[in-house]
């Protein structure tokens, strides 16, 4: 990840000319400038809107006034209605999560002084982390010519407490978030005895105890087969890591007191690929692969097996009860999605992502490089995607070849504590790409055209003007993006007014080539082929192409084609053509394989069937909800992504200070637990707006998967993606516990519940099988997590709690966990009084909720005056 600096020099350059000019520079006294963000309601006249108050204050001597500044900032995107207050104050929306204050005639903050005003934008408030964040401040002259250049970080944004601010408006049936509600919601779950627990997760296929003990101690040796070093290495690695002591690694078989790794003729459930027998016996622990793969997750389920007691600390000799496993997954395609372009994610964060993986037997990594936000892959002959589409940093114009600020990343590209800016080298990559073998697991690499492709265009423009100001138009055009008269206006999903390439331009297609050239080198570099690809394909916004020269001409070309919404399909027409000689699947979104008929309406497009092209099914939810099984009745293989189950994006709660998105509602680990593959309307329990759904009556009138199309669906995906994500821990935060969950649903056999068809018996069965997995999560999960690599940064929920005539009562969502409180004021720690029963309590009571391990949850805060 290498620094770029010139765009420092430039705005230091800018702030020396300031000053010298006679303009005193501001950076000083910035720092006596405040201001405090409110969100005041989401209970408005008109439904679906938001009101929110600015306040500064000036605590120091020099007057701030109405002319010469500007305030930048990102938040969550939303258009911004007009206002009362656009006299003192004007916000405008940019492009993106970019938006601007600008003083109004009115505005005056004099020293001592403070200045407010209230606006209002469309769609509901309810997390701390949609406020404002990022600020910056630009300060101009006379001609509005820009001077300087400075970040300010004195934002303070007031609690969400009432209700107005708790829920987003009378469209929201959600509760709002309690301590109460939290109790609620466990009520029913209740500490399992410890034979009841799943001692590997996923659940194994078939699982036999047995009576006796195999000893684990330093003598122990492990013996591979031909071809299996790599996995035998991994677990002598794993329990050097767990144990301290490095066992003797050897090919052969072994004697008495070993572990042998090897393959073998295994059958498990009609599957031959992947399966394995982990045979742990008094005298010998064997583990067989039906391939390399088979043997590694054979590998998987002994550390698992080990239990908590052997990663908190217990040395060895460890006693291994005896046991028999026979397994294999459900599905072969079992992926997790990383999205590192909206906000970077260093190489190390992603190595640790894989390992976790690998031991949930994840076997695909869909590895999102590319986006409007950040391009973050070196490719050879292409040196401007990490020099310009790398790097965040403030820009005069959206119009400029270069990547304005995002997510809070702030003006300066590669600042301290900032996440906007970064890649990967093709070293790094290959790196990775190791790493991911070694693992068994397959990485994808992405790039999504024809939209979500800004850092792409703002690239190659660059890239552009460079040729042209050298003389070489050829040059300056040869992988040119956009056709530069397009006057089309739009907006995408994530508010963008210039992510979308032109498919008019055989450029766009030679652009395409190349970067999939250059990437299939670094596969071969690292010993592999590149065998699966994603193009991408959402959330095109509608007017894309509408008023484009070049897209007009292209239309007179295609009379089939009588709505530019369809050019899509045609991009991807001839994008599969140039791709025939990589030989690879292409994974894309399911909005590529749909076509619009002219009343509007969405049908799956039957010309990419049987193609090697793979849609991948997010929308549970929203107007097509059984577009999947359409898909995959239409003879298409797709890959289930439910927006309802595994979008770990997806905040856990709405609580205001638990982080993420809400746009498709609220994603838990019993979510992602609770999926049910080919009859996904049982685990689709509510809307958006968690408004109760009677699915069994809705699905009436939903397609749904034909008994013959069931082998459509391969395999499952979660995704992670990190608009509101910044950091290692962040990215550990939002995937664990949730991702023990979706491995469940990804490997383990059918659950009894999925086929039961009366409501109120399965609902019952899946109560009964949760607790029983959410005390395995607490109790097995999280010991060993806490030491694996180190120790994730895993999620915590806070205890549920509730006064009732003077009485505290309180619970946790996964039973195992301890509840500690205080009385005093001070802060629980895990020596603090353990909650064991509804307690009698006077004043102010603080509880958090502990694993084994220490870890602890947010605090609660309960008052009983």
């Amino acid at each position: 990840m290498h620094k770029i600096y010139n765009v420092f020099l430039l705005f230091l350059a800018l702030s020396i000319a300031y000053a010298c000019g006679g303009n005193p520079s501001w950076e000083d006294d910035l720092q006596d400038i405040r201001i405090e963000w409110e969100l005041v309601s989401n209970f408005l006249e008109e439904s679906g809107q938001f009101e929110a108050k600015f306040v500064f204050h000036n605590e120091g001597t020099r007057d701030l006034g109405n002319t010469g500044w500007k305030l930048f900032f990102n938040m969550s995107p939303r258009m911004i209605l007009p206002y009362p207050d656009e006299r003192v104050a004007r916000i405008s929306h940019i492009n993106g999560d970019w938006y601007e204050i600008s003083p109004g005639s009115d505005f005056a903050l004099p020293a001592g002084g403070s200045v407010s005003f209230t606006y209002r934008g469309i769609e509901g408030v309810i997390k701390e982390s949609d406020a404002p964040m990022g600020l910056y401040f630009v300060f101009y002259d006379t001609d509005g010519n820009e001077l300087e250049v400075l970040a300010f970080d004195q934002l303070s944004v007031a609690p969400f407490h009432k209700k107005e601010q708790l829920l987003r408006g009378d469209m929201d049936f959600e509760e709002p978030a309690s301590a109460m509600q939290r109790y609620a919601d466990n009520e029913g779950l209740k500490v399992v005895d410890e034979a009841d627990l799943h001692p590997i997760v996923p659940t194994p296929f078939q699982l036999q105890r047995r009576k006796g003990v195999f000893k684990l101690t330093a003598e122990t040796g492990i013996y591979y087969a031909d071809g299996l070093e790599s996995e035998a290495r991994y677990l002598r690695d794993k329990l050097l890591e767990i144990t301290g002591v490095s066992l003797k690694l050897e090919s052969g078989t072994g004697t008495d007191g070993d572990i042998r790794v090897g393959l073998a003729d295994i059958v498990v459930d009609g599957k031959k690929e992947e399966a394995y027998e982990l045979d742990i016996a008094e005298k010998q622990i064997r583990i067989q692969g039906s391939d390399a793969a088979g043997a590694f997750y054979g590998v998987q389920s002994l550390l698992a097996w080990l239990g908590p007691e052997a990663y908190l600390g217990r040395k060895l000799p460890l006693d291994l009860k005896l046991a028999r496993v026979l397994d294999a997954p459900r599905f072969h395609f079992r992926s997790l999605h990383m999205d590192v372009s909206r906000n970077f994610q260093t190489k190390e964060t992603v190595l640790r992502m894989l390992d976790l993986m690998a031991h949930y037997k994840l076997n695909h990594f869909l590895f999102y490089t590319t986006e409007d936000e950040g391009w973050r892959l070196e490719i050879d002959g292409l040196p401007e995607l990490t020099e310009v589409g790398a790097q965040r940093q403030h820009v005069a114009d959206r119009g400029d070849p270069a990547l304005h600020p995002a997510y809070g990343s702030g003006p300066f590209a590669y600042a301290d504590g900032k996440h906007g800016s970064g890649y990967y080298t093709k070293a790094d990559f290959v790196e990775i790409l190791k790493y991911a073998k070694e693992r068994h697991i397959t990485i994808i690499p992405e790039l999504n055209f024809p939209g979500h492709a800004r850092a792409a265009i703002k690239s190659m423009e660059a890239r552009y003007n460079k040729y042209m100001e050298l003389g070489d138009e050829e040059a300056a055009n040869e992988y040119r993006l956009i056709d530069p008269d397009d006057s089309s206006e739009y907006l995408s999903a994530q508010a963008f007014k210039d992510n979308t390439v032109s498919v008019a331009r055989e450029s766009t297609y030679r652009f395409y080539e190349k970067v999939m050239d250059e990437i299939a080198s670094m596969y071969e570099q690292a010993g592999l082929r590149l065998t699966k690809i994603h193009a991408g394909g959402d959330e095109v916004p509608e007017g894309a192409w509408t008023q484009s020269p070049m897209a007009a001409d292209l239309l007179r070309q295609l009379p089939d084609i009588d709505d530019p919404k369809n050019l899509q399909a045609y991009f991807f027409r001839e994008l599969l053509k140039r791709l025939e000689k990589l030989d690879v699947e292409v994974h894309v979104w399911e909005e590529m394989a749909l076509k619009k008929m002219p009343d509007g309406n969405y049908v799956p497009n039957p010309e990419f069937v049987g193609k090697r092209v793979i849609p991948y099914i997010w929308n549970n939810m929203f107007d097509y909800p059984d577009m999947g099984y359409q898909l995959a009745n239409a003879g298409y293989e797709v890959v289930l992504c439910n927006v309802s189950n595994f979008y770990f994006d997806l905040a856990y709660s709405n609580d205001p200070k638990e982080p993420g998105l809400y746009w498709a509602g609220f994603v838990n680990t019993k979510n992602a637990w609770t999926f049910a593959p080919f009859d996904w309307f049982k685990t689709t329990f509510q809307t958006s707006f968690g408004e109760k759904l009677d699915m069994e009556t809705a699905a009436a009138g939903m397609v749904k998967i034909k008994p013959e199309a069931r082998k459509n669906i391969i395999g499952v995906e979660a995704q992670l993606w990190s608009e509101t994500i910044k950091g290692r821990d962040m990215v550990e935060y939002y995937t664990v516990p949730k991702i023990v969950g979706y491995a469940e649903s990804a490997w383990a056999k059918e659950r009894v519940w999925e086929t039961t068809e009366q409501t109120a018996s399965r609902n019952a069965q899946i109560a009964e099988g949760w607790n029983v997995f959410a005390n395995t999560v607490a109790r097995r999960e999280f010991p060993k997590l806490s030491a694996w690599n180190e120790g994730y940064h895993f999620r915590i929920a806070p205890p549920g709690a509730k006064l009732e005539d003077g009485k505290l009562y309180a619970n946790v969502d996964f039973p195992g966990l301890e509840i500690r409180y205080t009385t005093d004021g001070s802060e629980p720690t895990p020596a603090s009084i353990l909650y064991e029963g509804p307690i009698s309590v006077q004043g102010g009571t603080k509880l958090k909720a502990f694993d084994r391990s220490g870890n602890s949850s947010r605090l609660v805060n309960l008052s009983n005056e």
